[in-house]
């Protein structure tokens, strides 16, 4: 194995590591570029998330305030053909628990959902999203992966994310200047039979921001 291709499964240097929604702060600290909820999820509801039909994932592109995620999000899981459940209701408020927390954080007046289910190698180059700060949570399938650049280069260590644990990444457009070298990517899955299901929250001020 090369070091090109070592996957690991803790955090990177750089990572801070949240033990609750509430500590994903740490994003703010000197020296941090990412936060990272090691949360495990219910095996339970893991299980009925990825028994479900590709095409009944739900899925979303929207712009919208932080107290309308949960109503989006539970739009989606109909248009997807999701009926009543424990399950898609924990979904649903899970999603609206991070937009809630994430935009506190943020301070974001808006946000930009995507619910997104990938089947393909999509932003599978490692990179900094132009974004000041950007939450990630892959509810199925294999986690964003990180790891550290040097000078440039394709990161000797990559990193895992767990499913189901949230990641807050800085952006290029944090506030100051961001630490350097933490760059992330899409897994690649191609050919692999894999389907995820990705949410993606960016903070806006004004929805203009994203034309």
């Amino acid at each position: 194995m090369t070091l090109a291709r070592e996957i690991l499964h803790g955090p990177a240097v750089g990572v801070g590591v949240a033990d609750c929604a509430g500590d994903l702060d740490v994003i703010a600290r000197p020296g941090v570029a990412a936060a990272l909820w090691r949360r495990r999820v219910d095996p339970a509801w893991q299980a009925w998330i990825d028994s479900l039909a590709a095409a009944r994932l739900p899925h979303l592109r929207v712009i919208l305030r932080p107290d309308m995620v949960r109503d989006a999000a539970r739009a989606a899981c109909a248009a997807a053909g999701l009926g009543g459940s424990a399950a898609r209701n924990w979904l649903i408020e899970d999603i609206g628990m991070l937009a809630d927390h994430f935009a506190g954080l943020m301070r974001a007046r808006f946000l930009r959902l995507r619910l997104d289910v990938v089947e393909t190698d999509a932003c599978r180059r490692f990179h900094i999203d132009a974004v000041s700060a950007r939450l990630i949570c892959t509810y199925r399938g294999t986690g964003t992966q990180y790891g550290i650049s040097v000078d440039g280069e394709v990161p000797r260590r990559v990193f895992t994310t767990p499913t189901g644990a949230p990641l807050v990444l800085r952006g290029t457009l944090w506030p100051g200047d961001p630490p350097p070298g933490l760059l992330h990517r899409s897994p690649p899955i191609e050919g692999r039979g894999e389907t995820r299901l990705l949410l993606v929250l960016d903070p806006l001020d004004d929805p203009e921001e994203a034309i």
